[in-house]
């Protein structure tokens, strides 16, 4: 191995004693291949399993707590006990090949297509449709509905310890239900869920303080809770750096055992609400890295872009497209073959790189989404 990457490869252990061979970590991508039943697909599995070998932990796309929450095509569900063999299966999976298991829950609120959700009612913080073209309003949560999937996100857990993962990550990120609490575009509640900053926060912190408390009861081993979420929004009314670093201070009280940091590029800067020319990642671990780690995300194409990353202090870094295109990035760079590390995506390659037609279809369709050889 090139010595000036050896630092990718330094274990970490979190505060629970859960301990990661490496620094290296693979984000959620939805995949769009599950099976129609809700189940994991074979297809998905093989996918995984070919990714799992290098990295130190795999953290899955993101799996539904409440039938109302489907936020995708080929989405896996585990919103009931029906689920969890299939749940373990992917556990297995992944952890079979050397890496941890993290399954990501989530709830997508008015980021739902209508047709993926019982009666096609689509629900949110408040009745304010998102800003994509072609948006339905959603209808606003009342007061037990808010507490059923409080309590949705804890069973989802509870299936996730008996399943065999390694820890949950509660998705707060990239529009979807948490978020649509958090953010002042999509609340306009004037109750203990809206208004104030503070009153915003409620719903996250109550998930939280509900998968602890799941995680407290039944998890017989070190079991690691993660919270994803995305630094700012481009709506106004949305969510301010300002008032991230407000959300990030509140759930580092809460002892979780990591923030994710979700965006397209680490070294992206603040948009507004603070006068700071360095990385939102440089200022969310100065602002909070003493006291709950950061995975750092975003364009991170080769191993010098990682070291760079790693160079903000954050002591893990998630791959995400870098994975799809090269699953065998992490061995290359640990093997000293980093110049074979591909950085593109070869669309001739779809049986090579492993990857289930639903998401195959979707990348070659999607011009800019990943980069592509000529």
């Amino acid at each position: 191995m090139n010595p000036k990457y050896s630092p990718l490869f330094d274990t970490f252990v979190f505060q629970k004693g859960v301990s990661l061979k490496n620094r290296l970590i693979m984000a959620p991508m939805t995949n769009f291949s599950s099976n129609q039943d809700g189940t994991v697909s074979d297809a998905e599995v093989r996918y995984y399993a070919r990714r799992s070998k290098g990295v130190s932990m795999v953290v899955t796309a993101c799996t539904y707590v409440t039938p109302n929450g489907k936020g995708f095509r080929g989405e896996f569900a585990g919103d009931r006990d029906e689920m969890i063999p299939s749940l373990k299966k992917l556990a297995s999976a992944i952890k079979a090949e050397g890496a941890k298991a993290v399954l990501q829950i989530f709830h997508g609120g008015r980021e739902c297509p209508p047709e993926l959700v019982p009666n096609g009612e689509i629900v949110s913080a408040s009745e304010v449709p998102s800003e994509r073209k072609g948006s339905a309003t959603p209808r606003e949560l009342q007061e037990d509905e808010i507490q059923s999937i409080i309590r949705a996100f804890g069973e989802t857990t509870r299936r996730a310890i008996e399943a065999g993962y390694d820890g949950v990550e509660i998705h707060g990120a990239n529009g979807y239900l948490i978020q649509q609490f958090f953010s002042p575009h999509s609340n306009r509640r004037e109750d203990q869920w809206g208004g104030t900053l503070e009153k915003r926060m409620a719903f996250p912190l109550a998930i939280v303080e509900e998968v602890q408390n799941v995680v407290a009861k039944n998890a017989k081993q070190p079991f690691i809770i993660g919270y994803r979420f995305s630094p700012e929004e481009p709506e106004t009314p949305g969510i301010t750096m300002a008032e991230t670093l407000k959300l990030i201070h509140a759930l580092a009280e809460t002892k979780l055992d990591y923030l994710h940091v979700s965006q397209m590029d680490f070294k992206a800067e603040p948009r507004r609400g603070v006068e700071d020319q360095r990385s939102r990642l440089e200022i969310i671990q100065e602002q909070v890295g003493k006291r709950i780690p950061v995975i750092g995300v975003g364009s991170i194409f080769n191993p010098d872009d990682a070291i760079q990353a790693l160079k903000s202090n954050v002591p893990l870094i998630a791959l995400g497209r870098e994975l799809i295109i090269d699953p065998d990035w992490v061995e290359k760079v640990e093997n000293g073959r980093e110049t074979e590390i591909e950085t593109k995506i070869d669309k001739g390659a779809q049986e090579r790189l492993v990857v289930p037609d639903p998401l195959w279809q979707a990348i070659i369709h999607s011009p800019g989404w990943f980069p592509e050889v000529e």
